[in-house]
């Protein structure tokens, strides 16, 4: 009988292209923190020590086998002078764009992690997870790609505008974000995270073609990614990757978040122990799946993309929607312990179609 791995051993060893002892589970979950704390979820987001509270009692829970100390996409915004919304059941978003004439970008200059209040909070957070966790449990932090910052800066219209109307304000822009995101992944390493997830939804052809992939954002991903000093997850926010995939080992990234509309089998086999894949449960279906589909659609992604290490089960978004209950989630991790201990008894196991939505 095998002695069982330690969360960060489990990843390790999954990384490496080898079989751990059972697949490693990635809930990404942020703000189930705040029901767990009996908090808004604005509430929870005030303070670092909800947020590490949050975090350990949710891998409890759901034997989790990282930390992930995300806040919300838009506390980068509000770095750069933006605006937060808070919701009541949905992850904070940001307010108007910060742009609004493409000539401000001339006199724009990135902010420091040390000036920003919600970014100090983050740096806390992953502090009190890894005086908690110790070498155990991986931490992945997050960090927002320069190629897709400016949505939030701009709006996705002025954004398009700039990229084609305006190429050289548009290569400042990216300049500018370029500085700020090492630093802030910098910032988070050093507060003693494991990993960093650079998120670049902008870069899937579900957004953009494989050919501006190419010209704009691949070469600003290999330059960042070149200066982020720890490992690198690069995830397209349920965007596709097929039609890039082949282009994505020049980013430097070692892992790969995979979209619901991916074909995970096959980018296994594509990813030929060069690359580990993270995904790729459907997060909003998610809300609905009965206890049978739930283990029906883990046994499947295990199936598809488990044997032989380099796999990571998690969803395929990168945070987990608020309406997703706890049911739910308790089914996806016994499942994970049921289908995905190694050696691998889920076979050619084909998802039910009745089940997939």
């Amino acid at each position: 009988m095998r002695v069982p791995m330690t969360s960060l051993e489990r990843v390790l060893t999954t990384l490496s292209q080898r079989e751990p002892d059972r697949v490693p589970l990635f809930l990404l979950l942020t703000m189930h923190g705040a029901r767990e704390l009996g908090l808004s979820i604005e509430s929870y987001f005030s303070r670092p020590e909800y947020v590490v509270e949050g975090q350990l009692r949710l891998r409890g829970k759901y034997r989790n086998d990282c930390f992930y100390p995300f806040f919300h996409a838009a506390i980068e915004l509000e770095a750069w002078g933006g605006e937060v919304l808070y919701t009541e059941d949905g992850p904070p978003n940001a307010g108007p764009p910060i742009i609004t004439d493409p000539k401000q970008i001339l006199a724009l200059t990135p902010p420091r992690v040390s000036d920003s209040p919600g970014l100090l909070k983050v740096l806390e957070a992953i502090r009190g997870l890894k005086d908690r966790g110790g070498d155990e449990v991986p931490i992945i932090a997050v960090v927002m790609s320069p190629f897709s910052l400016p949505i939030m800066q701009l709006g996705f219209n002025a954004y398009f505008d700039l990229m084609f109307e305006r190429p050289e304000l548009f290569a400042r822009l990216l300049a500018l974000n370029q500085a700020f995101c090492r630093d802030w992944a910098n910032a988070q390493l050093a507060a003693g995270a494991t990993a960093i997830c650079y998120f670049d939804p902008m870069s899937s052809p579900t957004i953009v073609t494989p050919g501006e992939f190419r010209k704009s954002a691949l070469p600003i991903a290999r330059q960042t990614i070149a200066g982020i000093k720890g490992p690198v997850a690069m995830h397209f926010a349920s965007g596709r990757c097929e039609a890039i995939f082949d282009d994505l080992p020049q980013t430097g990234a070692a892992v790969i978040g995979v979209s619901v509309l991916d074909d995970l089998a096959a980018l296994k086999q594509r990813a030929a122990g060069r690359l580990t894949l993270l995904g790729n449960l459907n997060g909003i279906a998610m809300r609905r799946w009965t206890t049978a589909q739930a283990e029906a659609e883990v046994k499947a992604a295990i199936a598809a993309a488990g044997s032989g290490g380099g796999f990571i089960l998690s969803d395929n978004h990168g945070e987990i929607p608020y309406q997703v209950p706890d049911e739910t989630l308790l089914v996806i991790a016994d499942a994970v312990q049921r289908w995905g201990t190694y050696p691998l008894k889920v076979g050619d196991a084909p998802l039910d179609p009745a089940s997939h939505s």
